[in-house]
């Protein structure tokens, strides 16, 4: 496969040009142009940003590619899938709460959010994975899918488990419904903290394979400071597919999914999910190497960049331009009293040491039980695309 293209941007700007107007120029410098947009529903996927966290990028920058694609024809709307954790965007209504306070309004972006799983996170599109190892049929947000065109806009940075949250993770994991993200996450089964159960039976109803009951009990304090036994939920692993939808139907918060799923297999359960995403139609791909925290966006915080801000990428390679990230971040040089520092310190106390490629990685580093490269070679694997590519700088 011949070398993609992938083209880079810095922050800096002269008196009288702004970071949005060099983000526009980067887009057209890209060929984003070649893409036939006219009349086309074209699906913007990015990250609001959990409630309390401030490195998840600025409105501003969703606003300047959502101009680009409609002085080219098309139809932007901005979109996201709910979270499977517990946290301010698990449905709908919360989730468009929060993007709206973090500043993502109709008149600061210039188009509508659209949660592409609906109001639970159940609206999803069973999609075939060609060449899938680990996922035959990926679950993707309904209105995600709805798309003639997909554009990933993504705030480049660390992850916790998948090494680093690029293209891909945004596209894959992000794209997931609740059911996919438990899918990508989870080899196991949910299961039930009884202390919140309140006995609703949501849970049971929604339940197509008859997998929860209710033998057990619990005595429930009320409001009034009287108490009560209700009947508590556990969920029969035997019967259970792992489907995750009990996780939605629960208001309680008290189905809890089961994150077992090695580093390795869920950065290769990532890949194809984006494969899903991406196959068959056109997509095009920003990321911003900016305020690159060590964490991802979804944590209620964020800690202080590992590195300085670098710049922005533009691609039609979304295996290209996640390569280009992680090449641009691990030859920067490390900032200090960080968490890239802390567990490098920690390390060395411990006598332990990663070999290899590994051994200068800031993720790596940073969070030592993660390997991003896992997905970077399976995305090769499968056809998506290829970490081979030329870095075309744009002025």
């Amino acid at each position: 496969m011949e070398k993609a293209k992938v083209y880079f941007t810095d922050f800096r700007v002269p008196v009288g040009r702004n970071i949005m107007q060099k983000l526009r120029a980067l887009c057209l410098a890209a060929g984003i142009k070649k893409i036939d947009m006219d009349g086309k529903f074209v699906a913007i996927k990015m990250h609001f940003g959990e409630l309390g966290n401030l490195s998840f990028l600025r409105p501003n920058y969703a606003r300047a590619v959502a101009d680009v694609v409609k002085e080219l024809g098309g139809k932007p709307f901005l979109t996201d899938c709910n979270t499977l954790y517990v946290g301010s965007r698990k449905n709908a209504l919360e989730h468009i709460d929060t993007a709206y306070q973090n500043g993502f309004t109709p008149y600061a972006t210039g188009c509508q959010i659209i949660i592409a799983d609906g109001l639970k996170g159940t609206d999803e599109a069973l999609v075939p994975v060609e060449g899938g190892e680990y996922v035959h049929e990926a679950k993707i947000g309904q209105a995600l899918m709805d798309a003639d065109i997909v554009i990933s806009l993504t705030h480049f940075k660390g992850h916790e488990q998948a090494g680093f949250g690029g293209a891909m993770k945004n596209l894959g994991m992000g794209g997931g419904s609740r059911a996919g993200k438990m899918e990508q996450h989870a080899a196991g089964k949910p299961n039930v903290s009884t202390e919140h159960c309140v006995g609703c039976r949501a849970c049971e109803k929604i339940c197509a394979h008859n997998a929860v009951s209710f033998d057990g009990t619990r005595e429930r304090e009320l409001a009034s400071g009287a108490t009560r036994t209700v009947h508590v939920a556990t969920i029969d692993h035997d019967r259970c597919v792992g489907c995750g939808r009990c996780i939605a139907a629960c208001n309680q918060d008290c189905i809890k999914p089961g994150y077992d799923a090695a580093a390795d297999v869920l950065n290769c359960k990532i890949a194809e999910y984006t494969k899903a995403v991406v196959d068959g139609r056109p997509s095009f791909h920003i990321s911003l190497a900016m305020d690159i925290s060590p964490n991802c966006d979804c944590h209620p915080e964020n800690d202080t960049p590992i590195v300085n801000d670098i710049g922005m990428f533009a691609s039609f390679d979304p295996v290209a331009i996640d390569q280009a990230c992680a090449d641009a971040v691990m030859a920067s040089e490390p900032l200090p009293n960080t968490e890239l520092t802390d567990s490098a310190a920690k390390m060395e106390h411990n006598h332990e040491h990663l070999e290899g490629e590994q051994a200068h990685d800031p993720f790596c580093i940073t969070h030592p039980d993660t390997d991003w490269r896992a997905c970077i070679a399976h995305a090769e694997k499968i056809g998506l695309g290829t970490s081979k590519y030329e870095l075309i700088e744009v002025k």
